[in-house]
């Protein structure tokens, strides 16, 4: 029904997270359709993407500039580097403005199933990085999954002959939440997390 160019683009289309066969194919009808407002600045800017943007040589963040902004800004505090497992944890974290130290993009997670081992990740620069006299704290942000609690507890113990403390960022309810719809192990980790009101 359509042509070789139209396959193509949804064929691309639907390998992106959250889009099937059939998104593919709306999205790409859109696409086409508003071709002047949206199809050719699209196309602009993933090839201006492809040929700038780059990992940052300091914490992995993806960047048109390398050392990346945020390990370029003096206001950041060197003395804390935050750990997650991939760049769109580190863009949440600084959506929340909740941050302001530095990063490191760990590139994934241990995960003895899928065969990522530890030199699969970004583990010997940062360890590197822990060891600086500037460095105090290493906050462990990886997220609550058995390979985030597995890279958590292999992180920690590289770390444990370095000068510097390792923190873990704390679970439990969330804000807003009801205990009635959480889960189980969330509801565990809460209790176990307690502390003085």
């Amino acid at each position: 029904m359509t042509g070789p160019e139209i396959d193509r683009l949804i064929q691309l289309l639907a390998r992106l997270p959250g889009l099937g066969p059939r998104s593919a194919r709306r999205v790409a009808l859109h696409l086409l359709k508003r071709r002047e407002v949206l199809l050719q600045p699209l196309a602009a800017a993933m090839t201006d993407a492809a040929e700038k943007v780059q990992p940052c040589s300091q914490c992995g963040n993806l960047d048109t500039i390398d050392p990346c902004a945020i390990c370029a800004d003096p206001r950041r505090d060197p003395s804390i580097i935050c750990v997650v497992e991939e760049v769109a944890d580190l863009w949440a974290l600084e959506r929340a403005r909740i941050f302001a130290g530095r990063y490191h993009v760990l590139g994934g997670t241990l995960s003895a199933l899928d065969g990522v081992g530890p030199e699969d990740l970004n583990i010997g620069p940062l360890l590197g990085r822990a060891r600086q006299a500037a460095v105090r704290e290493v906050v462990i942000a990886t997220n609550a999954t058995t390979d985030g609690q597995t890279t958590a507890h292999y992180l920690t113990d590289r770390l444990a002959d370095c000068d510097v403390s390792v923190t873990r960022l704390a679970y439990g309810v969330p804000v807003g939440g009801e205990l009635d719809y959480l889960d189980d192990g969330t509801l565990a980790a809460a209790l176990k997390a307690r502390r003085a009101f």
